[in-house]
């Protein structure tokens, strides 16, 4: 395992050209492509300045303190995640719009992702702890929203906000995570920090089905925003005297830029590139939403509205290539980055990944509860076996890629994994299937994806420089936020256009008109009693979309195997890119 004394060798291999070139001769002969060499670099942003003088001051003990601050706040952000997705059918069921859990689902995942390219050219630019705590301020109003709202889109609003914050506070501490750590190690620390989630798997729908059964949502949102807030102000007082200490020894001297207010404004309108975050976020939003609220409107697909966002939609995906291609005076990442074949095969991956999978979890926990009689916990503790899979197994992985340096070849292992999770969901997803059974398909489901995403992630970090881990980890994410949406617009479609039709139909005559109740809330659904014809109609009605579901998820998989076959073969051991400063792990 690496020390912090690290640092002091990688100085003397920069100050002996004959030795670096050498190095850099090994390293050609390592990796399968030879423009893969030790360097760095040479104009590093503000943001970047300062984190790297920060970790080139701190001591040992302050590097552990931050570890343990970072992953306190990691650890209450996974409590509420679990337990607003524990709660998110009831709330959406408490306006009579049970069927709109993929809109909300949709729209806040696309400016989640979205967002993470303006977030990284705030950390770049201003600081990490900037970024931190404009995210943390989003987390905690639109808790608040969720709270206090009275109507689905005051709901839906609120969920936009947290969403986004929540988003991007993860991102930061990620950034802050790999500002901390060598590439060899950054996975293991990754992964640990998403180890939360082995206790919040269990303990959120636990606090949320109390928090339902004894007070409200509102309580529960309200409490875990005062609780974020407590435990996220030490992490940023800790940098922020870091910072000043930094500022005292002059390794960092303040700048001044000289410039008037509407002059910062138009400056930093071009560093963001926000036409270009226009332009995307409009990309994906246009043409995802229709599939989920084509129902509500007044004449479904031929509604006026509806066909316009579709073209709008799809003309602005040429006019951000154009613009970012041709026009932008500040792109997010040099060109160069986004024709890398490791890359592009990282975050196509990423993306189908999370597209298959939403298209049959979005509504997974409502179909556990509705036909097979789960209680709030138990139904989310098997959505969950997924993402509690992934929280255990994620370190593991980071330390076989350690010990190895290779993480094409173990990303490899993830494919057959994944196949066969997801092809054993098509017999398995059935009325009459045991819960055992989902759990099990959940769980090969949760270990490739978790394979898939630590190597995915590594991938993309180890061609680029320490400036650029920001952007492109954005960039990263976004394909994931991309591929959760797809998922959400697939889902929404096939629940708000077959579920309530396909529920008309096997209703008995004298009940049909009832459909539309039914299909508006779960607490109706799961009203009705053992063998008696309107469940069994909810429970056929049910199966037949789930297996409509998961047919669309499996046929996405294999996209998954074409995308790490572009990766390089870069060993992580033997690569010698600069991407920290100062005391790292």
């Amino acid at each position: 395992m690496g020390t912090p004394d690290e640092a002091s060798p990688r100085e003397d291999r920069r100050s002996d050209p004959e030795k670096q070139n050498e190095i850099n001769h090994v390293v050609e002969e390592t990796n399968d492509d030879s423009e893969i060499k030790e360097k760095d670099s040479a104009n590093f942003q503000n943001g970047v300045q300062r984190v790297r003088a920060i970790t080139s001051v701190w001591s040992t003990k302050t590097m552990i303190l931050m570890f343990i601050l970072l992953y306190l706040v990691s650890f209450v952000d996974a409590f509420i995640v679990s337990i607003q997705t524990t709660l998110n059918p009831y709330i959406t069921s408490y306006f009579q719009h049970h069927g709109l859990i993929s809109v909300v689902g949709v729209v806040s995942t696309i400016l989640g992702g979205s967002s993470k390219l303006t977030l990284a050219k705030i950390i770049d630019i201003w600081g990490r702890v900037e970024g931190f705590l404009f995210m943390l301020l989003l987390v905690t109003i639109g808790l608040i929203i969720k709270a206090t709202c009275q109507s689905m889109e005051a709901y839906t609003a609120g969920h936009t906000l947290y969403w986004v914050g929540h988003i991007g506070l993860l991102y930061v501490v990620e950034i802050m995570v790999a500002d901390m750590t060598s590439l060899k190690n950054r996975m293991i620390v990754i992964g640990m920090m998403g180890t939360p989630g082995i206790c919040t798997t269990f303990a959120g729908p636990k606090i949320a089905d109390l928090f339902y059964a004894n007070l409200n949502f509102r309580w529960a949102f309200g409490a875990f925003a005062i609780i974020l807030v407590g435990v996220c102000l030490p992490m940023v007082l800790v940098m922020l005297l870091m910072q000043r200490k930094v500022e005292r020894t002059h390794i960092l001297e303040k700048e001044f830029s000289g410039r008037t207010w509407w002059q910062s404004i138009a400056h930093y309108a071009v560093q963001f590139d926000i036409l270009g975050i226009v332009l995307i976020t409009a990309t994906f939003s246009l043409i995802l939403l229709p599939f989920s609220i084509a129902k509500y409107a007044p004449k479904g697909w031929a509604s006026g509205y509806i066909i316009a966002m579709e073209v709008i939609g799809v003309a602005c995906a040429p006019a951000f290539y154009l613009w970012e291609r041709f026009f932008s005076p500040v792109q997010f990442l040099p060109w160069r980055y986004l024709k890398e074949p490791t890359i592009i095969g990282s975050c196509m991956l990423y993306c189908i990944m999370f597209a298959s999978i939403y298209v049959w979890n979005a509504y997974l926990s409502s179909y556990l509860q509705v036909v097979n009689r789960l209680d709030i916990p138990s139904a989310n503790y098997v959505v969950s076996a997924i993402s509690l899979t992934s929280f255990i197994f994620s370190p593991i992985f980071g330390l076989l890629i350690r010990v190895t340096g290779e993480f094409k070849w173990t990303s490899m292992a993830g494919i057959p994994i994944f196949l066969l999770g997801t092809a054993l969901l098509i017999p398995f997803r059935q009325p009459d299937t045991h819960v055992g059974l989902i759990t099990m398909t959940q769980i090969l489901v949760g270990l490739g994806s978790c394979i898939f995403s630590t190597c995915g992630h590594l991938a993309i970090m180890a061609v680029v420089t320490h400036q650029e881990i920001a952007v492109v980890s954005a960039v990263w994410g976004l394909f994931g936020s991309i591929g959760a949406s797809l998922g959400y617009a697939i889902a929404g479609g096939m629940w708000n256009n077959i579920l309530e039709s396909e529920m008309y139909k096997r209703l008995p005559e004298g009940s049909k008109h009832l459909s539309s109740t039914i299909f508006a809330s779960i607490e109706t659904q799961m009203s009705y009693g053992d063998n008696t014809p309107k469940r069994t109609a909810i429970v056929g009605a049910y199966g037949d979309l789930q297996r409509k579901m998961v047919i669309v998820g499996v046929c996405l998989t294999p996209i998954c195997v074409l995308c790490t076959y572009f990766w390089r073969n870069v060993n992580v051991k033997k690569l010698l890119t600069e991407q920290t400063a100062g005391k790292v792990w």
